[in-house]
């Protein structure tokens, strides 16, 4: 009986996402599975980075444009916690984008937290 060599259809399947890996990394089956591991467990972490990261970002542009108010001094902690007793529910994004397109509004909502 003659040899039968197997496998053409399952390396083919296992070699799937790999054509942007470079030498071992795209040619052996155990590197390559592990590699599209590490792809995915990088690919996880990095969402939720992601979301800490725009978060801060979002934080520092608020406080950047708070801060440049010389009449009066007011900082980001108690922009937002007024804003909560107020019961002005809006989101950090929301308030970045205001903060940043239009900083006079940002500073009437300021101005109309203090005075209430």
């Amino acid at each position: 009986m003659t040899r039968i060599k197997r496998g053409y259809i399952a390396r083919k399947r296992r070699r799937l996402f790999t054509s942007s890996l470079r030498g071992a990394h795209s040619k052996l089956t155990r590197t390559i599975l592990q590699q599209k591991i590490k792809a995915l467990v990088s690919a996880n972490r990095d969402r939720d980075r992601k979301k800490r990261d725009f978060r801060s970002l979002w934080i520092s542009r608020i406080n950047a444009i708070i801060g440049q108010n010389k009449k009066i001094y007011y900082i980001y902690s108690k922009l937002m916690s007024n804003m909560y007793k107020r019961q002005l529910l809006l989101n950090r994004k929301i308030v970045a984008q205001i903060a940043i397109l239009k900083g006079n509004c940002i500073f009437m909502i300021a101005n109309d937290l203090i005075n209430k």
